[in-house]
């Protein structure tokens, strides 16, 4: 039986390789920032100790109970040591638009329609949730 063996696009390779880079610097943020963290060496908003406390609860008590910002709010935070870890997962979240915003101009350059329209349509829905304009669930 004859290996079939497949080549991937340009676009493809691009993609592949930004979301390679990106997800080693989003988890190197995540450890840097956790190590911090754990540290001390910033006060956290919510001291370690008292963690425990809040484990059990729904999302909306813990909330209520902490007075933790909601939406966006956690980036007048940075100066926390517990919210130092959310620029990583941040990062790692926006990985996915930075690297169609990437490969868009090789979709423009092959003429290739389709995909131009969908990676616009991918970047502006992902955009759009991660705004916060739109409002959904219980947060």
């Amino acid at each position: 039986m004859a290996e079939l063996k497949t080549k991937a696009s340009e676009e493809q390779i691009v993609y592949a390789n930004i979301l390679n880079i990106g997800m080693w610097i989003g988890l190197l943020a995540l450890v840097v920032f956790f190590i911090i963290y754990v540290s001390g060496i910033f006060q956290s908003f919510i001291p370690i100790e008292e963690l425990p406390n809040y484990w059990g609860m729904k999302v909306k008590d813990y909330i209520h109970e902490s007075h933790a910002p909601t939406g966006w709010a956690w980036t007048a935070m940075l100066g926390k040591g517990d919210y130092l870890n959310f620029i990583g997962i941040a990062a790692l979240a926006a990985l996915t638009v930075l690297c169609y915003l990437i490969i868009l101009p090789i979709f423009i350059r092959k003429k290739d329609t389709p995909y131009v329209v969908i990676a616009i349509l991918e970047i502006a829905v992902l955009t759009l949730a991660a705004s916060g304009i739109l409002k959904a669930g219980g947060h």
